[in-house]
């Protein structure tokens, strides 16, 4: 925990020389004569004055074409970005002429041998498919999806899609046939991509049974295209090598600024996934500024972040091609064949940015990993949970202080990070540096008023270019308000809990819906997993609290996955509920500490505290979790055992 006087800060803020913020200021002020003494003044800007912004990143990174103004309406929802604008995200994602040798793809699987994609070469699968795609019948709005893991043939396919004005979507080929068939049939696609095998570490994975029942619950599919990917072809399907037989001219439709270009999906752990529809322009300028000004990519520097097809990750990292840096894909085991694998990969590669996520970064300091260090690294970026402060210290003991560490947080929703850090920001033990640029992002308490240092909902106040265009089959938007506008109206909830610091950064403690409330105390979940599973004993835990309708109390109840060979007993017990009396407060001790077999969590990595709750207050299982969108679903039972016998 911090000490009484502050928290720690790790590292001030860097210069910007040879930084690509440090060159947007130039031009902000050689071109429009601003200037700002720090990064809180450059927020306030972006925020204040969006259509000065955002204009100036379409202009600064060259976006072709005009438009009528920058912002045609600013209402949430409903705000109508660059109207009258035409463009194409894949155009941008293909370099130029200038680019053919560089590298834009490296590939890493367990299922095959390494690849590499030049930009040039890239260029070339994608006119192949795109012809290919044509010759199937694919055109502007039609929906092309795939079942297929992180490999090159996806980007390749995706972005043929897209030039194409097609519409993509995607899912892991971990995920079960009820899964996929929940997502991708909401679409009515007409091509879809897959394979039928693939290797996860040293285990074969056949997949040919699910492959079957997806076929069958897409009946409007047309035509299945099969990767050659592992020791099982896809039965009665294109190959890939027909797919992109024939060479084809390189063109992109210029669609409006809103026009679809994939839809994402949320965990479905409760029910039909929502279809998130993102489109091509918002997406396009999102990803510029996240990775030029926050990220910090060059021409030529690589990016790894263990990702799956079905993460909105997937979707954000390859965004590095952008600005012309390289993709490293990983696709099978991260772990395999230990937790050193990813690390060794980035010294390979040497990346400049590498992606972990926060369960990673803590067990590799549990083990006691040492990761070497490469001079290419300049950013360790961390989301899909909140990075503990011990976290912090282990990157910064072992990667040493030039390193940034940027802890972000953006979603599925908004398909990139409203929250995060970058050259310009400090990094302070436990703390996320602060909010992105263009983004007006707060605190909200229950009655709408923004707070500091106090936790409140996250808001974002003002719209921003990679809100949803809409969700998918909900035409008159009233899934979409209520899924963010509801509660605030005019003012999007994106359902974390959150306390910004009179510093201007901030800590986000786990989902508003799973927030406790003790004593009239709020704590988010994600201070007791902190304590917890900083533990050596213990490797996960999930937290709920079972309000009691008269007022009371209520059922604090913990409940944690040991170590091996390791024992919830009496003493162990004892040091979990003084660890959380000491650091949080006498309300938070849990009136049951339990052991169960595992934590359930999205294959996003997400814990279902939410539906665990459901489950304990008397939903049957089968209602409430999606079990094969879920790993650890089997491990249910044994917290209504738990509980039932306290």
């Amino acid at each position: 925990m911090d000490a009484p006087d502050g928290p720690t800060l790790l590292r001030p803020p860097g210069p910007l020389d040879g930084t690509g913020l440090g060159a947007y200021l130039a031009y902000l002020s050689s071109t429009r004569g601003l200037e700002f003494d720090d990064y809180a003044a450059l927020w306030r800007w972006s925020v204040d004055r969006p259509e000065e912004f955002w204009g100036s990143i379409w202009e600064y990174y060259g976006v072709p074409g005009t438009y009528d103004r920058v912002l045609g309406s600013s209402a949430m929802p409903g705000a109508e970005w660059f109207p009258g604008a035409r463009l194409n995200y894949a155009a941008h994602m293909l370099g130029t002429d200038e680019d053919t040798d560089r590298t834009a793809i490296i590939a890493r699987s367990q299922t095959r041998g390494p690849q590499e994609l030049t930009f040039g070469e890239l260029r070339e699968q994608v006119g192949r498919a795109r012809a290919g795609l044509q010759r199937l019948g694919v055109g502007e709005g039609d929906r092309v999806v795939g079942y297929l893991p992180h490999v090159p043939e996806t980007i390749v396919v995706f972005l043929a899609a897209a030039s194409l004005g097609a519409i993509w979507a995607a899912c892991a080929p971990e995920f079960g046939a009820r899964s996929v068939v929940d997502r991708l049939g909401q679409l009515s696609p007409t091509v879809l991509l897959a394979v039928a095998s693939y290797r996860y570490g040293d285990k074969e994975i056949d997949q040919r049974d699910e492959l079957a029942t997806i076929r069958a619950g897409l009946p409007t599919v047309q035509h299945v295209v099969g990767l050659d990917y592992g020791p099982h072809p896809v039965p009665d399907a294109m190959t890939w090598d027909e797919l992109l037989a024939a060479p084809g001219p390189l063109e992109f439709a210029e669609v409006p600024f809103d026009h679809p270009l994939y839809v994402l999906f949320s965990s479905g752990t409760t029910g039909l996934p929502k279809a998130i529809v993102h489109g091509h322009g918002g997406i396009l300028l999102e990803h510029l500024r996240l990775f030029g000004l926050h990220f910090d990519i060059h021409p030529g520097d690589r990016t790894l972040w263990f990702t799956t097809t079905a993460w909105a990750m997937w979707n954000i990292t390859i965004s590095v091609l952008l600005h012309r840096g390289a993709v490293v894909l990983l696709d099978g085991n991260p772990l395999w064949p230990d937790l050193e694998a990813q690390w060794r990969l980035a010294a390979e590669t040497g990346v400049a940015l590498l992606g972990a996520s926060p369960g990673y970064l803590m067990a590799c300091r549990r083990e006691g990993v040492v990761p070497s260090r490469w001079p290419q690294l300049r950013q360790l970026g961390t989301t899909g949970a909140p990075l503990p402060p011990e976290a912090f210290d282990w990157v910064y003991e072992h990667l040493g202080p030039d390193v940034v560490l940027n802890p972000f947080s953006g979603g599925t929703d908004v398909c990139t990070g409203f929250v995060g850090g970058g050259p310009w920001q400090p990094v302070y033990r436990g703390e996320m540096s602060g909010p992105a640029l263009g983004h007006d992002v707060a605190a909200f308490d229950e009655d709408g008023d923004p707070v500091v240092e106090q936790l409140g909902e996250l808001v974002v106040r003002a719209p921003m270019p990679s809100m949803p265009v809409g969700f998918w089959n909900d035409p008159n938007g009233e899934r979409y308000r209520e899924a963010y506008f509801d509660t605030f109206p005019g003012v999007w909830r994106h359902g974390d809990w959150v306390r910004f610091t009179d510093r201007g950064t901030c800590v986000i403690t786990g989902r508003s819906d799973a927030t406790l409330n003790r004593g009239g105390v709020r704590l988010g979940t994600a201070e007791f997993y902190d304590i917890v599973e900083d533990m050596p004993e213990v490797t996960d835990s999930l937290v709920v609290h079972l309000e009691d309708d008269a007022g009371g109390a209520g059922d604090l109840l913990l409940f944690v996955e040991l170590a091996p060979g390791a024992e919830l007993d009496d003493d162990l017990r004892s040091r979990i509920a003084g660890g959380l009396r000491r650091h949080l407060s006498p309300r938070h001790v849990p009136d049951l500490i339990a052991a169960v077999p595992a934590v359930p969590r999205t294959l996003t990595g997400k814990k279902l505290e939410r539906p665990v709750k459901q489950v304990l207050r008397g939903r049957a299982i089968e209602e409430v979790i999606s079990a094969d969108a879920v790993r650890g679903a089997d491990a249910v039972p044994a917290f209504v055992d738990a509980y039932g016998a306290r």
